[in-house]
């Protein structure tokens, strides 16, 4: 009865929409994916997807006796409207989001709108020169920073040469043109590719004509085909243990210790979710903290935590300490995460990372951005439509021998990169 049925099917220009119908208020929420993230960057041109998605919002081209809108223009058609669209880019996927009421007389216009958006980006080439240099300054400023130097160092170590692992910095932002924005949008940003999630005050054939207006100014693929991208290759293993110490004049020391993890739809997602709860996802409940904190008074907070994704995203372990602790912080941290891989959890760990990750579960859709989230989440990741229903019985069907030997397959405590900015960490044996 308290289920969320979210229904599924492919147009004839070949989106996938994925609706869940909620008609409490006049709202309706879209997110429109395609595989334009990060992980499409060029190696000499860290950023451009992140770029793209943003000067996507930057001003529309002339189109079907309609005038071109510049920036400002722009921004104020949307608030005439009472609605907002939005673009970025993660590490898999350009997103671009849709806010608006359901009124007649107001979403018709504002899914034409997003659709000139969507159809006819200008890339403006001037308002790219002034972001650009902001973006630098923005760069230079954060490079003064212990914890962007120490997550740029743990980044570039874990992922090597794959593109989870390139960070923009002032030479690739020279390099980036309006040209490839505008070539990676043509070429990745189709009808075809999208994937569009739908939360809101719509039936199934609103949703539909919603869609088809929204896609109406994007190129279709002759004879209906959707050529395939280029494949990416997977994040490589490591081979060995990596140390890296940065000095760096600051009042704490920044510690990450990791390496690549798994990706989304891999088998063990429920154990590994439920066990890095238990490890050091469950703030002052997990074991990371009642040792490295409670016990030790080495740290504020640590935490760890998996980005599974397309690829085996990190498995990171953070914390900040005193450089004079700093050693004795890093030593009991890889102890915590050493024993717990061999041994697992205890029955009362996993009685209550169970008991609150269920309990909890109502706060992960209580709004209609957050069940977007999760059904774009759905859509992404190929997920069976019941994902929803079935969470907390997933949850709940996980033992202790399950995350044993999860973790014990994902993760090598003896062959992980520690980064250390602001002290100096001790040699992993």
């Amino acid at each position: 009865m308290a289920g969320i049925p979210i229904q599924q099917w492919t147009l004839a220009n070949g989106a996938k929409v994925f609706l869940a119908e909620s008609h409490a208020i006049a709202m309706v929420d879209v997110e429109l994916d395609f595989d334009a993230g990060a992980r499409r960057d060029p190696s000499d041109k860290a950023g451009l997807a992140s770029i793209t998605a943003q000067m996507a919002s930057k001003g529309v081209t002339a189109s079907q006796g309609q005038p071109a809108l510049d920036e400002n223009q722009l921004g104020e058609a949307w608030a005439d409207l009472g609605a907002s669209f939005g673009a970025g880019a993660g590490g898999d996927r350009m997103s671009f989001s849709l806010r608006s009421l359901s009124y007649p007389d107001l979403l018709p216009r504002s899914a034409q709108l997003a659709a000139r958006q969507l159809g006819g980006p200008a890339f403006p080439a001037d308002v790219w020169a002034r972001d650009r240099e902001r973006m630098s300054a923005s760069i230079r400023e954060a490079n003064t920073r212990p914890g962007t130097v120490a997550g740029k160092a743990f980044s570039a170590a874990v992922y090597g040469t794959h593109p989870y692992g390139f960070q923009a910095d002032e030479a690739s932002l020279a390099r980036i043109t309006v040209a490839d924005m505008r070539a990676l949008y043509a070429r990745a940003v189709e009808p075809c590719r999208a994937r569009v999630s739908i939360v809101g005050d719509v039936t199934r054939a609103q949703a539909e004509a919603l869609v088809n207006t929204l896609l109406s100014q994007l190129p279709v693929q002759a004879a209906g085909r959707c050529e395939p991208l280029p494949a990416v290759p997977d994040v490589a293993p490591l081979a060995a243990p990596v140390v890296q110490e940065i000095p760096f004049a600051s009042a704490q020391a920044h510690v990450l210790i990791g390496q690549p993890g798994y990706k989304r739809d891999d088998p063990d997602y429920f154990p590994l979710t439920v066990g890095n709860y238990i490890l050091g996802g469950g703030g002052f409940a997990s074991r990371l903290q009642n040792e490295v904190r409670e016990k030790r008074g080495l740290t504020y907070g640590v935490s760890s935590y998996f980005m599974p994704g397309l690829h085996a995203g990190a498995f990171t372990l953070s914390l900040q300490t005193r450089p004079d602790q700093t050693a004795q912080a890093i030593q009991v941290s890889r102890d915590v995460l050493s024993r717990f891989v061999a041994e697992g959890p205890t029955e009362a760990e996993l009685k209550a990372a169970k008991d609150n990750l269920v309990g909890g579960f109502a706060l992960r859709i209580d709004s209609n951005r957050k069940l977007l989230d999760n059904i774009a989440g759905i859509a992404w990741n190929n997920l069976p439509l019941d994902y929803l229903d079935t969470w907390t019985a997933q949850v709940e069907r996980v033992t202790v021998a399950d995350i044993k030997a999860a973790f014990a397959r994902k993760l090598q405590p003896q062959r992980m990169v520690t980064v250390t900015v602001g002290a100096v960490a001790p040699r992993q044996q």
